[in-house]
């Protein structure tokens, strides 16, 4: 197959091309940054916004599959979110219908569904956005799903959030406070049940969707790992492996939230809305739809999924510590959450 992959050059995408490289695969990447990576010279590279329609020629050129994993991340203008992960969906949809595309899987997020009110979250649930990203998330799927209904084949995945090797972000508080030897803070008492993802485990349903008969991938999944225990276990799996006696610490939920509700006002913390509104409550997604039709059969828990990152971490830590951004492959800039490594 030939597939072409919006956000290439991101953590995601750059974990989808090797893996579709292995098998055997065309692969173009369509991203708005660089790619730097060593496979470069073994796949067509296109650089550019894929609001840019004088690009899509090349783009979409004999491609079979589009896998959409190109959007602007909650820490963006709200503005560029909703013109990259709304307008820019909806025209790489009818780029790819105008071009023949067999399929267009479109990479969604569990962020649809908002602060979750029971568990698990299943398909069919209500879906409601939380802040830019989230809302822009649930528009994104509503022109999928018109889309499919007017004859195209177009999956869409809904996964939990993923890490993996090249995974940073939010992420990297974790294991620079690992690495360090320093506890590690959590909202609440840490015991609520949490779902995380491996990037494999994530493309590994990313190739089925691709692959499967169409009438079974034409629906909408929930992706995220079957063996999952609580925050503060996961979590505790880190600094363990660190080695430095560390532990998590739970700090009172409430007010902690009202401060960061505070900082994200005042762009002091890189912490926004959903991620600390559902860190403190249990939050995970029913997968036996996947599984059903998909073949879905994660491989790693939570806990291997973050120790595979941290170790990726360890080995690539000195290059990292001049990058900072707002996308999943450079650490973000803390602020005033600086401070909290000295305070636990």
């Amino acid at each position: 197959m030939r597939f072409l992959v919006t956000g290439g050059a991101g953590f995601m995408g750059i974990n989808l091309v090797r893996r579709l490289l292995d098998k055997g695969h065309f692969v173009r990447s369509y991203d708005i940054a660089p790619f730097i990576y060593p496979e470069a010279s073994k796949i067509d590279v296109l650089q550019g916004d894929i609001r840019n329609k004088s690009l899509y020629d090349h783009a979409f050129d004999e491609i079979d599959i589009v896998v959409h994993c190109a959007a602007a991340l909650p820490l963006a203008d709200p503005k560029e979110i909703f013109s990259t992960n709304v307008h820019g969906t909806k025209m790489m949809l009818d780029a790819a219908r105008r071009h023949g595309a067999e399929r267009f899987i479109h990479i969604s997020s569990t962020a649809v569904y908002g602060i979750p009110d029971h568990h698990p979250l299943v398909e069919d649930d209500r879906l409601t956005g939380v802040g830019p990203y989230g809302t822009s998330k649930v528009e994104a799927e509503a022109l999928c799903a018109t889309f499919r209904s007017e004859g195209m084949i177009v999956p869409v995945l809904r996964p939990k959030s993923f890490v993996g090797p090249e995974r940073l972000g939010a992420f990297e508080l974790l294991y620079d406070f690992a690495s360090t030897g320093h506890n590690f803070p959590v909202l609440g008492s840490g015991n609520n049940l949490y779902q995380l993802l491996d990037v494999e485990d994530l493309n590994q349903v990313v190739y089925a969707a691709a692959s499967a008969p169409a009438e079974r991938a034409n629906d909408v999944f929930n992706i995220g790992a079957e063996k999952f225990g609580s925050l503060r276990q996961s979590f505790q799996s880190v600094l363990d492996r660190a080695g430095f006696g560390k532990h998590v610490v739970g700090l009172p939920q409430t007010p902690a939230i009202w401060t960061l509700r505070a900082l994200e006002a005042m762009h002091l913390s890189p912490l926004y809305k959903w991620i600390y509104e559902t860190a403190g409550t249990d939050s995970f997604v029913g997968i036996d739809r996947a599984k059903t039709v998909l073949g879905y059969a994660p491989k790693y828990s939570n806990e291997d999924a973050l120790i595979r990152n941290f170790e990726w971490y360890l080995a690539s830590r000195p290059g990292l510590a001049s990058k900072t951004g707002v996308s999943h492959r450079v650490p973000w800039k803390r602020g005033a959450l600086s401070a909290i490594k000295w305070l636990i």
